[in-house]
């Protein structure tokens, strides 16, 4: 699998102010913690998600992405409750 497939960057919209900013994802971890540069407020992944950017971004984070595309779980598919 080409990883030229994966989108690196994600439009992360916060559920407090609806601010959107465009940002890079981390491509080896999973982003537990966000705050809006706009109002501030922490963002947390949602129950069932494993970063900020699978709850809130427009894009899932790479390792998703990557298990998306190969079929192959990834260290986030992992600790997900299904």
């Amino acid at each position: 699998m080409s990883k030229t497939n994966i989108e690196l960057k994600s439009t992360i919209t916060c559920p407090e102010c609806g601010a959107s900013l465009v940002e890079e994802m981390p491509t080896n971890a999973c982003q537990w913690f966000y705050e809006c540069k706009h109002c501030g407020v922490l963002l947390k992944p949602l129950e069932g998600d494993c970063c900020v950017f699978c709850s809130y971004g427009s894009v899932k984070c790479p390792p998703i992405q990557e298990a998306n595309l190969s079929g192959v779980a990834s260290c986030c598919t992992a600790n997900l409750n299904n």
